[in-house]
């Protein structure tokens, strides 16, 4: 009797078969994965946008002459690094005036890219 010494032809294609099953099943979860990461990225320039914001209060307050004069939401973008929004023109934000001393978190950044979450919010003090 002959040992076999490898796969036959139907066991390979079975195989392959189950292959395409799994990667049919998995693709649609890293295409939603994909908007998650677009959402999150979002959510992070707003968090950043946020966070300067704080940082900048505080230098302003202490040195008034040092920072970032903020009187309308679409300062905020000045408190990032380089003193833009990351990808531009990626993201748009809201226009809407500030009042001097006055925290609002009415300020809109609102994605350019297609499939990204429709908005979401930041928080910024006139000053």
């Amino acid at each position: 009797m002959k040992k076999q010494q490898g796969f036959t032809l139907i066991e390979l294609i079975v195989v392959i078969v189950i292959l395409g099953i799994l990667a049919a099943t998995a693709l649609p979860k890293f295409q939603d994965l994909s908007k998650d990461a677009r959402d999150a990225a979002l959510m992070g320039v707003a968090g950043a946008i946020s966070g300067g914001n704080s940082i900048n209060y505080a230098t302003r307050t202490m040195h008034p002459a040092s920072g970032v004069s903020i009187v309308n939401c679409t300062d905020g973008a000045k408190l990032l690094e380089g003193g833009v929004l990351p990808g531009a023109p990626d993201y748009n934000i809201t226009a809407a005036a500030v009042a001097s001393g006055v925290t609002t978190s009415n300020c809109v950044l609102t994605p350019v890219t297609p499939g990204n979450k429709a908005n979401t919010t930041f928080t910024v003090t006139g000053i």
